[in-house]
C-alpha cells in the first residue's frame, strides 16, 4: 500500500472485511495519555465487532493522566478512518488510533487530547472563520547508536554515541565524520543514516502517511529530519504519533535509539518541531493576499499577533519539559524573542519566502518541541490565533515586529 491508498473504513463491514481478505490476526488500539504518549491494547481479530464500536475497550483512565483513580473506568473507541497496517508486528497487525469515552455515557471525554483536537476545529468552523486548518510539523530527532544512563542515590551520569560524530576521530574507523553544527544536508558517507531514514519513510508510506522528504540535520552526531505535506489538523495530530513510533522501532531494529529529546547534547543543534499552518475558507487560503507582508493578508497577520500576544502560555503546552528551554537559547537556529519576520530562522513566527501562491501562503511557529502533547499543541495555537483575529490583535502594533534582521548579531542592548 502506498501514501495514496490510505485505509479510510467508514464502518465495521469494510473492518471485518478487510481483516477477512488480508488474515488479520490482530487489532491493535492505539491511543495517547495526557503528556503525549501513545498506549495501546491489542484484541485478536476476531474479537473485532459491533461490540467494539457500541461498548468500547475498557481501560484505566488514572494510569494515564485523565481520571482520578477513584473514577478512573474509561473506555477507547476506535476512529475507523485511521487505520494502518503496522509494520513491526510478527502476526498481522492492523491498527486503529481512538479516543477515550466516558465509560457510562460513552459520550467523549472532554479532557482527552485528541478529543479537544476535534472542538478546537469545531470552534473555528463555528466562528465562520474557516472550515479547514492546515498543519504540517516538521520533524527533528537525533540516532544514537549506544545510550547509557544511571541516577543512582550515590552517581549520575549519562553517555551516548553515534558513529558519525567527530568525537570518534581519535578511535578509529571509518574516517568520514561530521563535526560539530555541520550536519545539515550532509551526503554519504558522511551520512551515515540515510538508509535508516528510507526505511522509516517507506514504513510510512506503507502506512498511509506522505511524505515530502527526509535529510541529515544541523546536528552532526545522527540529527535526522522528516517532512510531511500539510494535512488536516487532527490528521496531522495522528500523523507525528505514527512518525514517532516509526522512527524509534525503525531504530530499535537496528539496535540504535531514535529521540525526539529538544537538546539532548550540550552546545549542538536542538530538535524542534516547527508548525506550518494556514486556514482555508471554501476551498480558498484566507491567510493569503498578493499585496500583503510575505504575501499574507490582514487575517493571518491578526492571527499572529494571537500566537505571540498568547506565547508565554502557549509555550506550556508547546514546550513543557524543562529540556524544552536547553533548546531555546541563542546561537543555535533556534527562536528566544516573539517576533515574526519573512525568512528569519531567528523569529519566533517565520513567513517561508518560497510559501507565497495563493493555495501555499503560510507561517510556522518555531518553539515547538516533540515532548508535547501534540493534540493539546495543535488545539492551542489554533485557539491563540482565533484569539487574534477576534480581538484583531496587529502585531505589528503590539510590538512582536516584523523585524527581518538576524537578532543574534545585536548587542544586549
Amino acid at each position: 500500500m502506498t501514501a495514496e491508498h490510505r485505509l479510510q473504513f467508514s464502518s465495521l463491514e469494510q473492518v471485518q472485511a478487510h481483516l477477512r481478505t488480508n488474515a488479520f490476526q490482530m487489532v491493535d488500539l492505539k491511543f495517547s495519555d495526557l503528556w503525549g504518549r501513545w498506549h495501546h491494547v491489542s484484541i485478536p481479530a476476531y474479537e473485532f465487532g459491533e461490540h467494539t464500536l457500541r461498548d468500547g475497550i475498557g481501560f484505566d483512565g488514572s494510569s494515564v493522566g485523565l481520571k482520578s483513580v477513584k473514577a478512573g473506568d474509561m473506555v477507547l473507541l476506535p476512529d475507523l478512518a485511521t487505520a494502518f497496517v503496522d509494520p513491526f508486528w510478527d502476526v498481522a497487525t492492523l491498527s486503529l488510533i481512538c479516543s477515550a469515552y466516558e465509560a457510562d455515557t460513552k459520550k467523549p471525554f472532554a479532557r482527552d487530547p485528541r478529543n479537544i483536537a476535534l472542538r478546537a476545529e469545531q470552534v473555528m468552523r463555528e466562528r465562520g472563520v474557516a472550515d479547514e486548518s492546515r498543519w504540517g510539523p516538521e520533524y527533528e530527532f537525533y540516532v544514537f547508536d549506544e545510550v547509557a544512563f544511571e541516577n543512582e542515590i550515590n552517581r549520575a551520569s549519562y553517555r551516548v554515541d553515534s558513529r558519525e560524530a567527530v568525537w570518534r576521530s581519535a578511535t578509529g574507523g571509518h574516517g568520514h565524520l561530521i563535526p560539530l553544527h555541520g550536519g545539515y544536508h550532509a551526503l554519504p558517507p558522511k551520512d551515515q543514516l540515510y538508509n535508516l531514514r528510507s526505511e522509516m519513510v517507506m514504513h510510512l508510506a506503507a502506512m498511509g502517511v506522505e511524505v515530502k522528504y527526509h535529510h541529515h540535520e544541523v546536528g552532526g552526531p545522527g540529527q535526522c529530519e522528516i517532512e510531511t505535506p500539510m494535512m488536516a489538523l487532527v490528521r496531522s495530530g495522528d500523523v507525528t504519533q505514527m512518525v514517532k513510533y516509526v522512527a524509534k522501532m525503525t531504530a530499535h531494529r537496528h539496535g540504535q535509539t531514535a529521540t525526539f529529546m529538544p537538546k539532548p547534547l550540550y552546545g549542538e543543534a536542538g530538535s524542534g518541531m516547527h508548525f506550518h499552518q494556514h486556514l482555508f475558507r471554501k476551498g480558498a487560503n484566507v491567510f493569503y493576499a498578493a499585496d500583503g507582508y510575505g504575501r499574507l493578508s490582514r487575517t493571518a497577520l491578526h492571527y499572529i499577533g494571537g500566537i505571540l500576544e498568547h506565547g508565554p502560555a502557549l509555550l506550556a503546552l508547546t514546550n513543557p519539559s524543562t529540556n524544552s528551554y536547553r533548546r531555546l537559547v541563542p546561537g543555535f537556529e533556534a527562536p528566544v524573542n516573539a517576533f515574526y519576520s519573512l525568512g528569519n530562522r531567528s523569529a519566533a513566527i517565520r513567513v517561508p519566502k518560497y510559501a507565497d501562491q495563493p493555495d501555499t501562503a503560510r507561517f510556522e511557529f518555531r518553539p515547538p518541541d516533540a515532548t508535547c502533547n501534540v493534540y493539546l499543541a495543535l488545539a492551542a495555537q489554533l485557539l491563540a490565533g482565533l484569539d487574534g483575529i477576534a480581538r484583531e490583535i496587529d502585531p505589528q502594533a503590539s510590538g512582536f515586529g516584523p523585524i527581518d534582521a538576524n537578532i543574534f548579531t545585536w548587542t544586549e542592548e
